[in-house]
């Protein structure tokens, strides 16, 4: 891993500000589902999430793979201590002046336990292996057409992280051809707008190599 001056760290502070707040809104603010084309429906997480994965795609083109492992480390502690603070808050007793968000409060961050395995564990092999296909694909093409190789492992890591969180989660709650519709359409929905993103990428990549910046 490069040694970093001080702008350069600037910059990767400010780059794992914006994958962690991606993370969080995705995992909180992804609750709600609006609805979408055929008849299906799509959690909002699939404006933030894109960014987790580009972000460490980004890191680890300019400043290599240890960084961007770091950053997905980062992510894992984060998520697991968001976790416990989330069953913490809940678990405690409730005053009775709050008692007018007590049961929306409980639904919001009572997450279960189940689910939060799930979340943890499909985002720690998801990213991990987004980093390792990035990589994979670097050496592969060469270090042209970072849109490919960025596009490429995120189809592969998007379909892990779904496959794993909603397996874990909701195995058994769905029958299994409603899983896995759920799936296959939770990752094309995720993949789409990682493709759309892919201008930001590019943004991103000349802000962290830009000297001056």
């Amino acid at each position: 891993m490069p040694v970093l001056s001080e702008r350069d760290t600037k910059k990767v502070v400010v780059a794992l500000a914006v994958y962690l707040v991606s993370l969080f809104a995705a995992n909180t603010l992804g609750l709600k589902i609006m609805p979408f084309i055929l008849g299906l429906h799509v959690s909002v997480a699939v404006f933030s999430f894109p960014f987790v994965f580009l972000t460490t795609d980004v890191i680890g083109e300019v400043y290599g793979k240890r960084m961007a492992k770091l950053f997905v480390l980062a992510g894992f502690i984060s998520t697991a201590i968001f976790i416990f603070y989330s069953l913490l808050s809940v678990a405690l007793p409730w005053d009775p002046a709050g008692e007018w968000v007590h049961q929306s409060y409980n639904q919001i961050f009572g997450i279960t336990i189940r689910i939060a395995i799930a979340s943890l564990v499909a985002f720690a092999v998801a990213e991990y292996q987004d980093v390792i296909s990035f990589f994979f694909f670097r050496k592969l093409f060469g270090e042209s057409n970072f849109w490919l190789r960025s596009n490429l492992s995120n189809l592969w890591s998007q379909f892990l992280d779904t496959v794993l969180f909603m397996v874990i989660a909701f195995y058994g709650v769905y029958e299994t051809s409603v899983l896995v519709g759920i799936i296959i359409s939770w990752w094309l929905f995720k993949v789409a707008m990682g493709f759309v993103y892919t201008p930001l990428s590019y943004l991103g990549l000349r802000l962290l190599r830009d000297k001056g910046a």
